[in-house]
Order: structure tokens, then C-alpha cells, then sequence
């Protein structure tokens, strides 16, 4: 055993022996080595809200940030956009019809070549269906393993997700040289979208064959705000037992409200509601500043995409549902009259 005063002598000897080139690098020189892509998704020449996490979530590592975009006539529309936004400091756009779509079978190798040209340490996309179709195949190709619906950046290599439809939490370290990175839109916002000036650059066209063919697509179209971006959201169960009364409850108060309507997968299953308005682990995750839903029980699968809400109001008859115990306002009593009379009453004050 070293006596007590030997081992603090000891030790100072150490730390003046210790050679400076050992030293670990600092934050600020990590940062200068980070070089993350932002990959955007554009539909019709507009970027959608998952293009905007990822490039929140990008400027939370630090170091310089550059979006990524490809399709019919970017350079004047979404990459224009995106140039706006402050804290960018250039935008690759690659203009074709090919990528328009944004098949991920064609899509991911013009990444992949844009990736190795930029020699970016980060991949960063949305946690939406294009990003969640796209970002896999990237890291396969770069031989990298993807890291997931990320909620927290702790680190430039290091990550907090959520597990067990968000009952765990999980951080997780990534050794590899390139980190490939899907974010959780409702986790990064706040992003300023005026106030940029980033350069637009042309971006390498590999002309990878495509292998799969886009034939249609059937959009529903509504007047009420998107869903997943809405301030607002009103939900209905299974506790409406069905598509009449879901229509005849549930639309009345979400339009004195001017609010989005989403739905539990219970109440999609039994067709009260189209399937793009579930929200949940196997649908849309939400945090609008008011969630407000009647008949819904509270699956953990149904929490997983409200949970970040900024106040969560719930309308059951059964005291003891578990959406009591997330609920920030609760009212025990029969949803058929409840929700009528709130929609009167709502109506009243407007």
C-alpha cells in the first residue's frame, strides 16, 4: 500500500509528465471537425417539416452544417428555400426528375456520391417515411450501422432514443466514421427559416438506374391543418363506436377549435378514420400545444405519438384509463354528451 502523501506526490509527478499530445481533443476542436448533411424532402417543390428537424438537429452538433436536395427544378424552389434558413452554410441540389419522387432505390446511391464527394461525418434525415426508406440503404452502402428516431444529440457521437414505444431511454455511442441519423421531428424544432443566404452548389449525378417504377399515388386533401404540424389536434377512439359518430363528434369540435383531427389505431382499424390520421408508434408522432382526445384509453403504442404535447386534455368514462395518467386535464363522463356540449360552449365564446 502507497502512503497517502507518496501518492499525492506521485500523482503530481504524473500530471506534469504527462505529454500535452495525449490530451483529449477538446469540444471546440471536435466541432471543427464535424461536417454534418442535412438530408431535405420536397414535394412539389416545397420542403416539408422532417427537412426542418434535420437541420435543427444538425446545428445542435455544431460545426458547419449543408442541406441536401434532389428533384424537378430545386434549385428555384425547395433549394431557394432552404438557403433562407439560417445557420446553413451552403445547399447541394441536384435537379432531376429521377429523384422527384424520391425512390430510395435510385435516391440512396446519389447520396452515397454526394456524401463521399462532401466527406461529411454525419447523415442526418427526417424519422419520416422518406427518410426511413432512404437512410438505411445509405448506411449500408457507406457500410455503417444507422442510429434511429433520435430525441437528444448528447455528443458528436453519442445519442438519446426512445425504446419500448418510449417507456425506456436509450443513449447510444456510435464508433463508426460516418454516423447515419434519423431524427424525431417533435424533438428538434424552433429552427429560423428567414435570415440565411447559404450558397447553392450543384451536386454530383452518378445516373443510377432506377429499379423500381413510380406509378400513382392518391393524396387526401383537406382544409384542416396537416397533422403533424398542427398547433391543435383533436382525436377519437374506439369509443365512438363508429364512423358516424366519430364524424358527427369528433369533426364539429375539431373546427370550432381550427384544429387537426387524428385518430387512435383502434379507431383507423374499425374505419371511423383514414389511416394517414392515426397517430401513435405505427403513426404519427404529434406534440401540438394542445392535444385533445375523447374515447381513447391510453395504449402505451398511442402515447408513444402525443406524449410530447404541450397539454394534454382527455374526455373518458372509465376513471381509471391510463390517458388520465399523462392527461394534464381530465373529464370522467359520457364522450356523446361531454364533447357536444364543450363544441357549444367553444362555439359561445368564439
Amino acid at each position: 500500500m502507497i502512503p497517502i502523501a507518496r501518492h499525492s506526490a506521485l500523482r503530481a509527478v504524473r500530471s506534469q509528465l504527462a505529454p500535452r499530445a495525449f490530451n483529449q481533443p477538446t469540444a471546440s476542436a471536435l466541432a471543427r471537425l464535424l461536417s454534418t448533411l442535412a438530408v431535405l424532402e420536397q414535394r412539389d417543390g416545397k420542403l416539408q417539416g422532417s427537412s426542418l428537424s434535420a437541420i435543427a438537429a444538425a446545428q445542435k452538433l455544431g460545426g458547419p452544417v449543408t442541406a441536401f436536395v434532389a428533384g424537378t427544378g430545386v434549385k428555384g424552389t425547395s433549394a431557394a428555400e432552404a438557403a433562407k434558413i439560417k445557420g446553413l452554410d451552403k445547399v447541394v441540389a441536384v435537379e432531376s426528375e429521377a429523384y422527384e419522387k424520391g425512390l430510395p432505390e435510385n435516391y440512396a446511391p446519389l447520396l452515397v456520391e454526394n456524401i463521399k464527394k462532401g466527406e461529411y461525418t454525419h447523415i442526418i434525415g427526417g424519422h419520416s417515411a422518406f427518410g426511413k426508406s432512404l437512410l438505411p440503404r445509405v448506411a449500408a452502402l457507406l457500410d455503417v450501422q444507422q442510429v434511429s428516431d433520435i430525441t437528444g444529440i448528447e455528443s458528436e457521437d453519442t445519442f438519446v432514443r426512445p425504446i419500448y414505444a418510449g417507456n425506456a431511454i436509450l443513449t447510444v455511442q456510435s464508433s463508426d466514421p460516418i454516423k447515419v441519423i434519423t431524427v424525431r421531428g417533435t424533438a428538434f424544432q424552433g429552427l429560423e427559416t428567414e435570415g440565411g443566404s447559404a450558397e447553392i452548389v450543384e451536386g454530383v449525378d452518378p445516373k443510377a438506374p432506377a429499379q423500381t417504377e413510380w406509378v400513382s399515388e392518391e393524396l387526401a386533401k383537406s382544409e384542416r391543418p396537416d397533422l403533424g404540424t398542427a398547433s391543435r389536434v383533436v382525436s377519437g377512439g374506439r369509443g365512438l363506436k363508429s364512423k358516424e359518430e366519430f364524424d358527427r363528434v369528433i369533426v364539429p369540435l375539431a373546427d370550432t377549435l381550427g384544429a387537426a383531427i387524428g385518430a387512435s389505431r383502434a379507431a383507423v382499424d374499425s374505419g371511423f378514420a383514414d389511416n394517414s390520421l392515426q397517430v401513435g408508434q405505427t403513426g404519427k408522432n404529434v406534440a401540438p400545444q394542445l392535444y385533445l382526445c375523447a374515447g381513447i384509453s391510453g395504449a402505451i403504442q398511442h402515447l408513444a405519438g402525443m406524449k410530447d404535447s404541450k397539454v394534454i386534455a382527455a374526455i373518458n368514462k372509465d376513471p381509471d384509463a391510463p390517458i388520465f395518467q399523462v392527461a394534464d386535464v381530465g373529464l370522467v363522463g359520457d364522450l356523446f354528451e361531454k364533447v357536444p356540449e364543450l363544441t357549444e360552449k367553444l362555439k359561445n365564446q368564439a
